[in-house]
C-alpha cells in the first residue's frame, strides 16, 4: 500500500518530487540540509570556520546545550514539531567558483534530496547557487553574502539573514561624520581597493557614489583581479595617490597579501577601513601577528558585545571549547543562519519546500534569542532581514574591539595607524 501511494505521488510531477523528498526525509527522522561553502581554495580557512559553526548549530539542535536555556533548541532532541527529527548536514565544496557552486547545488537537490540549502559565503557563488535553488523551488538561506543585489532579483525562495553592503557602506560614511563631530578627526581624501568579483565591484560603485554625494575626494579607485598572486603595482598606485583612508574589500588571501605589501612598500595611510571578509578570518591575525593591528573593519559580531547579550559569550564558549577559537563575524552569522532555518522548518512542521518557504516568510525571532547584536530576524518581501545591522571593530593587541557606534564601543579608537617603522 505504501509503495502504491508513493508511486501515485511520483506521478504528480515536480510538486510530487518535492513532496516525495519531504516524505523520505521525515520517514527517516532526518532533515537533510545542503551546505554550499568554500572548503578548498583561497577561502578554505573561512569555509572551515563556517563549517564548524554549522556543525555546532546542528549538534545543539540534535543533542542540546546545557546551561543555555534562552537559546532556541538548546534542550536538544531534534525538531519537536517533527517528532524529534534530526538535522543532517550535507556539505558541498564550491571552491570559490560560481559554476561549481551551481552544479553542486543541483547535485544536493536532485541526488542528495535536501529540503533546503544554506550558503554560500562568496556573493558571486551565492548568486549562481541560489538561481538553481530558485529554479527547483527549494528554500535557500544565505547567512553571510553581502552583495546588495542578491535580494533585488525578485526571487521567491531566497532569504538572507545578514545585513548587506548598501547598509555597511552607508555605515562607513556615518562613521566619518561622527568621527569629526565627536572625535575632531576630519577625513576628506579616500581611496578604494577592492577585489573585482560581484561583491567588490558593487562595493566600489557604492563607495564612489556616496563619496561624491557627501563631499569626499576619491584620490584613487582600484579593483584588482580576485586571487591575484601579487599586488605590488596596485599598492604603489595607492601610495602615490596619498589617501587618508583606504577602503578595502578583500577575501583572506588577498587581505594578507595586501597587508604584507603595505609594509614592504612603507605605505601607511591614516587608516585601512576594511569591508569584513578576509580581515575578520582568524587566519588573518594568526598569519600577520602584530602587523594586523590597528586595522578597522566592518563587522556584525564581536565577543566584547556579550555585556549586552549573555548568549554571545555562552555560545562562543561552546564554539571555543570545541574548536579552540572564537566565532568570527562570518561563522557567527553562519551559526545564526542554520538556527533560523531550523526554526522555520520546525514551525512549518513539515519538510515540504513550500511549507518551509512560508514559515521563513513569517519568521520573527527576537534579538535576545540570537547571538548577533541585532534587533532580531524578520524578512521583508524581498527576503532580506530588516533587523540586521553592522558595527566597526579595530584590531588592538591581536583582538577585535568594538569602536563604533561610539555608544557601543568597548575601547577607544586608535587613529591614525602608527607608521610601520614606529611600531614595536
Amino acid at each position: 500500500m505504501i509503495i502504491k501511494s508513493f508511486k501515485k505521488v511520483m506521478l504528480l510531477g515536480v510538486a510530487g518530487v518535492a513532496l516525495a523528498f519531504s516524505l523520505s526525509a521525515y520517514a527517516q527522522q532526518e532533515i537533510k540540509i545542503g551546505a554550499v561553502y568554500p572548503l578548498s581554495g583561497a577561502a578554505a580557512s573561512s569555509g572551515a570556520e563556517m563549517k564548524n559553526a554549522l556543525e555546532l548549530a546542528a549538534d545543539i539542535i540534535n543533542n542540546g546545550a546545557k546551561g543555555i536555556p534562552n537559546l532556541p533548541f538548546s534542550a536538544g532532541g531534534g525538531l519537536p514539531n517533527l517528532k524529534g527529527a534530526k538535522i543532517k548536514l550535507i556539505f558541498a565544496d564550491h571552491q570559490g567558483n560560481p559554476q561549481i557552486g551551481a552544479s553542486e547545488t543541483e547535485r544536493l537537490i536532485t541526488q542528495e534530496k535536501v529540503v533546503a540549502i544554506i550558503g554560500a559565503y562568496a556573493s558571486n557563488v551565492t548568486a549562481t547557487s541560489s538561481q538553481v535553488a530558485e529554479r527547483y523551488k527549494v528554500p535557500y538561506l544565505n547567512p553571510e553574502s553581502s552583495s546588495a543585489t542578491l535580494t533585488q532579483r525578485g526571487f521567491k525562495w531566497f532569504f538572507r539573514t545578514t545585513a548587506h553592503d548598501d547598509l555597511f557602506v552607508h555605515n562607513f560614511f556615518e562613521f566619518f561624520k561622527e568621527l569629526e563631530a565627536k572625535k575632531g578627526i576630519k577625513v576628506k581624501q579616500l581611496a578604494t581597493f577592492n577585489e573585482n568579483t560581484l561583491w567588490g565591484n558593487e562595493t566600489t560603485k557604492l563607495e564612489v557614489k556616496l563619496a561624491a554625494e557627501r563631499g569626499y575626494t576619491m584620490t584613487k579607485t582600484i579593483t584588482y583581479p580576485a586571487k591575484s598572486t601579487q599586488l605590488t603595482s596596485e599598492i604603489q598606485s595607492l601610495k602615490a595617490a596619498n589617501p587618508q583612508v583606504v577602503m578595502e574589500s578583500s577575501y583572506l588571501g588577498d587581505a594578507i597579501m595586501a597587508m604584507k605589501t603595505y609594509k614592504e612598500l612603507g605605505f601607511s595611510p591614516d587608516m585601512i577601513l576594511a569591508n569584513n571578509a578576509g580581515f575578520t578570518d582568524t587566519e588573518f591575525r594568526r598569519t600577520l601577528g602584530k602587523d594586523s593591528d590597528y586595522v578597522i573593519t566592518r563587522e556584525v559580531w564581536s565577543p566584547d558585545l556579550a555585556k549586552n547579550n549573555p548568549l554571545i559569550k555562552q555560545v562562543n564558549d561552546l564554539y571555543n571549547s570545541k574548536y579552540k577559537a572564537d566565532f568570527t563575524g562570518n561563522s557567527s552569522r553562519t551559526f545564526t543562519g542554520l538556527m533560523t532555518l531550523a526554526d522555520a522548518i520546525n514551525r512549518a512542521a513539515s519538510t515540504e519546500p513550500e511549507a518551509i518557504r512560508k514559515a521563513l516568510v513569517e519568521t520573527n525571532i527576537p534579538g535576545n534569542k540570537i547571538i548577533m547584536p541585532w534587533k532580531g530576524i524578520k524578512f521583508d518581501e524581498q527576503g532580506q532581514n530588516t533587523y540586521g545591522s553592522g558595527i566597526l571593530v579595530q584590531i588592538i593587541d591581536g583582538k577585535y574591539n568594538t569602536v563604533w557606534p561610539f555608544d557601543m564601543a568597548t575601547k577607544d579608537i586608535v587613529w591614525p595607524m602608527p607608521k610601520w617603522d614606529a611600531r614595536k
